[in-house]
């Protein structure tokens, strides 16, 4: 059971284990890893196609600092940049090629790569407390058993949606106990305020904005939530290798520039979030572990390997067999390996 499993991620990994993104079945998972021999090659011209998320800090800081454009000044490289409303999202994204390089938590990403999307993770982008039950503040109820026959709101394929399946596991109760709103991550915290659902699997910082409305977490679980996860399709990583050694220098150079400024880094959170200063710090310092290994390995294939039976027994996967496919091809760790943060700025 996902329980027994569970134990095991807090003696492996110490502190995370799921989170999200929608795909549809039936397409090749477990291609094989791209081949980053070529990147000594210089891309000329063309767009880089790369998201922004309010769950990804450092996604913010590069794009508002122009590291990227600066940085592709000289190759006549076009950046554009497309916001991510969830991981969800980004995974739609990269399965359309509408962007190169999308941000996802990491049981996102394998749920994506289980069912058929080519996709990769370059680079660890936090690894993060974002998820948690939340209730509003006239709610009487105060601890997940509560919940059964109640409905709750969340993103299908999210690290949230996952966080609320483990929760139910842990507290003895299954989702036939209740019933799932499918909804993306503002539309949960909209429905929980008008009273639509009785409570909402969160995400910050939307759940942090919740907080100072009133709303209540009534379950908190750091090994329920997992990395970070930067990817990349495989036929960007391939074709431009250049431009995805690009994108990681400069993630590895606003981790820096984040940990040396973090009221800056907080302020453009809350620039772009619409979240008071307070509560955009609050994100950054108390449930953003930013100075995290940028290299993703072993940790994250570890957590990855306690979340994998739970998408078969969740019927989002066809089979462990295309779970294990996704494990084996999934992390892609040159890019990390060879980071530059002094090549930016």
């Amino acid at each position: 059971m996902i329980r027994k499993r569970l134990s095991a991620a807090a003696l492996v990994a110490g502190a995370a284990a799921l989170l999200l993104t929608g795909c549809v079945a039936g397409e090749n998972a477990g291609a094989p890893a791209s081949d980053t021999s070529d990147s000594a090659a210089v891309t000329e011209g063309g767009e880089l196609n790369i998201d922004f998320a309010t769950y990804n800090p450092l996604s913010l800081v590069i794009k508002d600092q122009g590291w990227l454009e600066d940085a592709l000044a000289d190759q006549d490289v076009t950046v554009n940049w497309i916001q991510s409303a969830g991981s969800n999202k980004a995974n739609e994204a990269l399965r359309a090629n509408a962007i190169d390089v999308g941000s996802t938590a990491g049981s996102a990403a394998l749920l994506a790569r289980s069912n058929g999307s080519p996709i990769q993770v370059i680079d660890l982008y936090s690894q993060p407390e974002w998820s948690a039950l939340v209730v509003g503040p006239d709610s009487s109820v105060t601890d997940v058993a509560e919940l059964k026959g109640k409905k709750i709101a969340a993103t299908k394929g999210t690290d949230p949606y996952f966080f609320l399946l483990q929760a139910l596991e842990e507290a003895g109760l299954s989702q036939d106990d209740v019933t799932i709103e499918n909804l993306q991550h503002a539309d949960g915290w909209a429905a929980l305020q008008n009273g639509s659902v009785d409570a909402w699997s969160g995400l910050d910082p939307i759940m942090a904005g919740a907080e100072e409305s009133g709303a209540k977490l009534i379950y908190r679980n750091v090994d329920f939530n997992s990395y970070g996860f930067l990817n990349a399709t495989e036929t960007f990583l391939t074709e431009k290798p250049d431009l995805a050694q690009t994108v990681v220098n400069a993630y590895e150079h606003a981790r820096a520039w984040a940990a040396e400024n973090p009221d800056e880094t907080a302020q453009i959170l809350a620039d772009v979030a619409g979240l008071d200063l307070a509560v955009a710090t609050r994100v950054i310092t108390e449930r953003s572990n930013l100075d995290v290994d940028p290299i993703p390995g072993s940790a994250q294939r570890d957590v990855l390997e306690i979340i994998g039976p739970i998408f078969v027994e969740s019927g989002d996967v066809a089979s462990q067999e295309q779970v294990d496919e996704a494990l084996d091809s999934i992390i892609n760790d040159e890019f990390a390996k060879q980071a530059d943060a002094d090549a930016i700025g």
